[in-house]
């Protein structure tokens, strides 16, 4: 390459470069109405101000354009570090999505099917068991009705929890999952490879027969074992490599690197009775073991990180169910049959269902204004996402707040419902 060639080629790519700097950084009124933004900063200020939320950072993009980006509060109020909207999250069950995504395309590879018995994959799935409790309380294990498959995990019908229920909680603590873990769902501290968790799991019994119910449990995680043993990778480096590198995703991972740490976010507590807010303390039970941990867990159902702006391009892939920017990490059928109900009423009997890794929306009305079609889920730490094809919409909520118990993942959506113009510009 001449000398002329390679300055034109680096010229390009800092144009390129500046275009989506300046695209990121404003907040154009298309898709919002100008006179409606002001409702949605005085509501979301309000958490603040109260005390209930340190802080958070509310994106929308409208045809996979911002239309509403806003950071509130603070990161860490603490040590006076402000919101940004580049700042980093413990995105917990969000996870989720990524990792079904990374089933889905193994799927499409034909390396696994939906059909699948996991214990060909993980032997000790080979030959599972249900805890049944009798009408006196007392306890008895059985065999499982049938072998437990891919489906039945994507659609948390396979009767795994996290060990919580109390037919089981004694068993699961005893091989340190579920309540010996603080939080049933919390790997990052532990120093064992996720299969070597899932694989330990595997030997427990589980709470329904599959198929039964809709229980929500370790699911994702034993998918994400899945994915390692059916890519022959571990699961950070398939995702990095199959989802967040194609789409240009810099901030979305497990552990954080050193230059990364002081963009993490706190972790804060609702105080009880709804009360004034709290920070965590410290440690594994509280601010988590994402800096200093021994980053050999990699947990497919609640283990990553992430920005506001990484999970909403993300998202939007998924939105459009074909290629965004030239990069496709899904066909349009396999987003269609991740975001359509698999689970009939299993899930909710009120407008609720439950794709391969999604609730989704099956009447309007069911999930506050969200259109009929809308699919989504959130995190342990407060955070919430939803995504609305009719409206060609992405919603994404980022906080650290852990229990919640403001309505702030209520409220969200609806202001920005509302604020919509019902002419906007073509779909892409």
């Amino acid at each position: 390459m001449t000398r002329y060639l390679r300055l034109k080629r680096l010229a390009l790519l800092v144009l390129v470069g500046s275009v989506s700097a300046t695209l990121w950084a404003q907040t154009p009124a298309a898709g919002l109405a100008p006179e409606r933004i002001a409702v949605i900063d005085r509501a979301l200020q309000r958490y603040v101000d109260d005390n209930t939320v340190a802080g958070m950072v509310a994106l929308a993009l409208r045809d996979g354009r911002p239309v509403y980006e806003k950071a509130f509060g603070w990161s860490d109020k603490e040590a006076g570090q402000r919101m940004t909207t580049d700042t980093m999250f413990r995105i917990a069950s969000q996870t989720k999505a990524l990792t079904s995504v990374a089933v889905m395309q193994l799927v499409e590879e034909g390396k696994i099917a939906l059909s699948t018995r996991v214990g060909t994959l993980i032997p000790t799935f080979a030959s599972t068991t249900v805890a049944e409790t009798d009408s006196k309380g007392g306890v008895r294990t059985v065999p499982a009705t049938r072998a437990i498959t891919v489906r039945d995990l994507l659609t948390h019908t396979a009767g795994i929890s996290y060990g919580t229920d109390p037919s089981v909680a004694a068993l699961y603590q005893a091989k340190g999952l579920g309540p010996a873990a603080g939080f049933g769902w919390y790997t990052a501290d532990k120093d064992e490879p996720i299969c070597a968790t899932m694989e330990r799991l595997g030997t427990l019994p589980f709470v329904t027969q599959p198929g039964e119910a809709w229980v929500y449990g370790y699911n994702t995680d034993v998918l994400g074992c899945l994915v390692e043993k059916a890519s022959g990778q571990p699961l950070d480096a398939y995702i990095r490599d199959h989802i967040t590198t194609p789409l240009g995703l810099k901030d979305t991972q497990f552990f954080l690197s050193p230059a990364q740490r002081d963009r993490l976010a706190a972790v804060y507590a609702s105080g009880q009775g709804g009360g004034a807010l709290q920070r965590a303390p410290d440690g594994a039970r509280g601010q988590g073991a994402y800096v200093e941990g021994p980053r050999k867990s990699f947990a497919g159902g609640a283990g990553m990180l992430s920005t506001a702006r990484d999970y909403a391009r993300f998202l939007d892939a998924l939105r459009l169910g074909d290629t965004l920017d030239g990069v496709r990490i899904l066909g349009p059928q396999s987003v269609k049959l991740m975001s359509t109900n698999q689970v009939g009423t299993l899930h909710s009997t009120n407008g609720l269902g439950f794709g391969l890794g999604f609730e989704t929306t099956d009447r309007f009305g069911a999930s506050g204004m969200s259109s009929e079609g809308s699919f989504g889920w959130g995190g342990a730490y407060g955070t919430f996402y939803r995504v609305d094809p009719e409206q060609r919409l992405v919603l994404v909520l980022m906080l650290q707040l852990i229990p919640n118990s403001t309505d702030v993942r209520e409220v969200f959506p609806t202001l920005i419902y509302q604020a919509l113009h019902t002419a906007s510009e073509p779909p892409r």
